[in-house]
């Protein structure tokens, strides 16, 4: 019986022996899976930082792109008129000596006025007008056409203004500007309009200049100043 188990005890230590070696493979086995698992999770994180700073750079363009447009093409500037010619020797009052005017003697002047679209969309405007005052009343007043200046361009326009001397004699400082042989006008000129940037932007504008006209009776000349002005 001794012998018996003594070589089974004989037995059992050299399997024991026999399977020693083998730790060291297991082991390894499972390093090898831990640095492949490691190995993912880095490869998974340069992914997803590559993804993050993708989008971040992305969204920093378009916010940059929608700054750029919204200061450049969807800034809606205001239209400028200008009276580009003043007629001189059309203004010529028909001024009798004892101060009055010819009977039907309207005095008719064709203004040249231009439109300065400053803006990257048209700029559409309705009908307007040209008043002509002396004192603050109303002496004269002409039609401004309807039009379109298309972007970065000036339109001209021709407006036939037409003014009345019988409402000139009605104001009372005539007499007194009769007598230092100067008369001193101004003049009006309103247009209003849209402008629509890709059906985005739209906004309403309303320009106009004021003009200073000063008469010479006595030589005929004229003084003129203009100003655009914006509502």
């Amino acid at each position: 019986m001794a012998t018996r188990w003594d070589r089974k005890s004989l037995a059992m230590a050299e399997s024991t022996e026999q399977a020693r070696p083998l730790a060291p493979a297991a082991f390894q086995s499972i390093s090898n899976e831990e640095e492949a698992l490691s190995t993912q999770l880095k490869l998974r994180q340069r992914k997803y930082i590559k993804c993050c700073g993708c989008f971040t750079a992305f969204f920093l363009i378009l916010a940059v792109t929608i700054l750029v447009l919204f200061f450049t093409v969807f800034h809606v500037k205001d239209p400028v008129i200008r009276i580009s010619n003043l007629p001189l020797d059309q203004l010529e009052l028909p001024v009798l000596p004892n101060g009055t005017f010819s009977t039907g003697t309207n005095v008719t002047l064709v203004i040249d006025i231009s439109v300065k679209n400053r803006n990257m969309a048209s700029f559409k405007f309705n009908n307007g007008t040209t008043t002509v005052l002396y004192s603050g009343t109303v002496v004269g007043e002409g039609m401004t056409p309807s039009g379109k200046a298309k972007a970065r361009r000036t339109i001209h326009m021709n407006v036939t203004v037409i003014i009345i001397p019988e409402k000139i004699l009605q104001v009372p400082r005539w007499v007194t500007d009769l007598s230092s042989k100067k008369l001193t006008m101004t003049s009006n000129t309103i247009i209003d309009g849209k402008v629509k940037i890709l059906e985005i932007v739209k906004k309403h504008l309303t320009v106009e200049v004021n003009c200073t006209i000063t008469y010479h009776f006595s030589s005929q000349d004229i003084e003129n100043n203009c100003r655009p002005h914006f509502i």
